[in-house]
């Protein structure tokens, strides 16, 4: 298949620049897998759509203040490194800003001065591998200098609105899940930015489960498609873990008849890299570099919880892959002529065949 057959066109008015006020009051088109039908609801009511003996798998990774601004010594030239992944106690790879200019052995200054860094090696395009040096805490420190890395479409949607430090302390709350718990994301698992911790009580209460996985999110998730052919596409690895808490939850719901129903396209990845062909998983962490596109056979996960996604990408193939590409394109032009929000902090989808 071509890059070319995931495309469509996004009004730019119909990019969310903000989260809805409340989290579970943003909207749901709850597309159903095997006949395309799309209905509207608000996620706070997406237990309407989970039976009994269902489970929710979600990614509680936590986003980091990955973004790094500063300067090189010396010269003084601005310079800017968002935080990958880390290869040593000291080392990053980073994806950095103007990449031409950082060679190996450029000295890095961030922040106050208290952040001090130096180009190892080269990586690939802009990918450069960044050897820190700092007093005290890392996080401590990160969490003092470092930005949330929101994508650059949300600073593109927020052109008229005033760039104020309470639109700062917006972003670092709500550009996390209520559930976040193991530090490593660069960008957020966006499906689980919808649920508060009495929605998640309330879905237990009336019978369905919950489960966790980490894969903190990298290049993998968010690097655009480049190549016209999909398959000469190369996924960036990303690190995961599944527990053995999560795999004996995952398999007594798939011994049970239960649905396993994963809460992001991320989760997703985690459970198809896991699973056997008989849809068991077993406990294990590592990198993935699964690229799930149309014709995958799903053998861990039966329905999705999802974001809208950026034409071309990635994330959108997943989601063509689960519900078939002619579905997925129309609920999205549905979607669109009902004006709900795209993107990281837009409104959600949740697909499952409802009759099995």
């Amino acid at each position: 298949m071509k890059t070319s057959d995931f495309d469509y066109h996004l009004p730019p008015a119909l990019i969310a620049a903000t989260p809805a006020p409340r989290r579970d009051q943003s909207r749901l088109l709850v597309l159903d897998r095997a006949t395309g039908v799309c209905e509207e609801a608000r996620f706070a009511e997406i237990g309407r759509w989970l039976r009994p003996g269902d489970l929710l798998v979600a990614n509680d990774s936590r986003v980091i203040p990955a973004r790094l601004t500063g300067h090189r010594h010396g010269t003084g030239g601005k310079a800017e490194a968002l935080l990958l992944a880390p290869e040593s106690e000291t080392g990053w790879l980073c994806l950095c800003r103007p990449a031409a200019k950082l060679r190996p052995g450029t000295r890095l200054v961030f922040g106050d001065g208290r952040l001090r860094g130096e180009v190892l090696a080269h990586r690939g395009r802009g990918e450069r591998l960044i050897q820190f040096h700092w007093e005290g805490d890392w996080w401590g420190l990160l969490d003092e200098i470092g930005e949330v890395p929101l994508p650059p479409y949300i600073a593109g949607a927020r052109r008229d609105q005033p760039d104020d430090e309470s639109l700062a302390r917006l972003d670092r709350e709500r550009y996390q899940t209520v559930y976040a718990a193991a530090r490593g994301s660069v960008a957020a698992p966006t499906a689980g930015l919808h649920f508060t911790q009495e929605l998640i009580a309330s879905l237990q209460a009336q019978g369905a489960g919950w489960a966790t996985v980490t894969l903190h999110v990298g290049l993998g998730t968010f690097r655009p498609v480049e190549a016209e052919d999909i398959e000469s596409h190369v996924m960036h690895g990303e690190h995961f873990t599944l527990s053995e808490e999560a795999a004996q939850s995952i398999n007594a719901t798939r011994d049970a008849g239960g649905r396993v129903i994963a809460v992001g396209t991320t989760a997703t990845r985690v459970l198809e890299s896991c699973a056997a062909e008989t849809g068991r998983v077993q406990a294990q962490s590592g990198a993935t570099r699964i690229f799930i596109t149309p014709g995958h056979r799903f053998r861990a996960v039966d329905g999705l919880i999802t974001n809208f996604h950026l034409p071309r990408s990635t994330l959108l193939m997943l989601v063509c892959a689960l519900a078939g590409r002619e579905h997925t394109l129309a609920a999205y032009q549905w979607a669109i002529e009902r004006r709900f929000r795209f993107y990281s902090y837009g409104d959600a989808m949740l697909i499952v065949n409802r009759e099995s």
